[in-house]
């Protein structure tokens, strides 16, 4: 590594005996000698791979919480406020070689974030389509109950209009029953066997006819009628 910058800060409680234990160099001592200890061992955990490209970007974290751990035990009042570390040193071969997977890397992130673009662009259009699909359903649901609704009321009305005429032809049905009815009680109250025998002598006197013979033919009178004619 060509650069590691430490940004460090000593509280102002406790410097007195950070110095007494420490010296003046105390950060040399808790910070600068023990940063490439660290370092060491974290390379030492890691493959070349991993330091210089898939964990490079947590060295500073993970640095700045080791070296933490340890003055909080040991130097309390020394704070790590940051730790910046350059990409390290190596050969020119294999630098290429990191370089070209650095670019492989990237190319299939761009690949993966564009495919990723697509699939949601398909998965947007797709979640549209589905809306507008169910907003015409739900318009053409609306219009079926509305014509369904209106053919129903008419049928109703139709239905109400029928029940209404037949019910104005029953009432004149049944009044012309009623008035035939009374109209027939009444005659059969009127027309008894003396007013019908009356009716037919009145009749027969103003129907003029001459029949030739001893008498008239009872077909056409009996003898109430002839006493009648003999009253007269």
């Amino acid at each position: 590594f060509d650069k590691v910058e430490v940004v460090n800060q000593l509280h102002a409680d406790y410097v007195h005996s950070i110095v007494k234990n420490y010296t003046v160099n105390y950060d040399r001592t808790w910070i600068y000698d023990k940063i490439h200890h660290e370092i060491n061992q974290f390379c030492s955990r890691h493959t070349l791979h991993e330091v210089y490209i898939d964990k490079f970007d947590q060295l500073d974290e993970i640095l700045t919480e080791t070296l933490q751990k340890d003055i909080n035990v040991f130097a309390p009042g020394l704070s790590i406020i940051a730790i910046r570390v350059t990409k390290p040193k190596i050969p020119i071969e294999i630098l290429s070689k990191y370089e070209k997977i650095e670019a492989e890397k990237a190319r299939v992130m761009v690949a993966i974030q564009t495919q990723k673009l697509v699939e949601k662009e398909a998965e947007t259009e797709r979640k549209k389509a589905v809306i507008e699909a169910e907003k015409e359903s739900m318009v053409a649901a609306i219009h079926l109950n509305r014509t369904l609704a209106e053919k129903m009321n008419m049928q109703l009305i139709a239905t109400i209009e029928n029940e209404m005429r037949f019910a104005k032809v029953k009432a004149e049905a049944d009044a012309e029953m009623y008035r035939a009815t009374k109209e027939a009680e009444g005659n059969k109250l009127r027309l008894t066997p003396e007013l019908l025998q009356l009716e037919t002598v009145r009749a027969l006197a103003n129907n003029t006819k001459i029949y030739f013979g001893e008498k008239i033919p009872n077909i056409f009178i009996d003898n109430a009628a002839q006493e009648v004619i003999r009253a007269n």
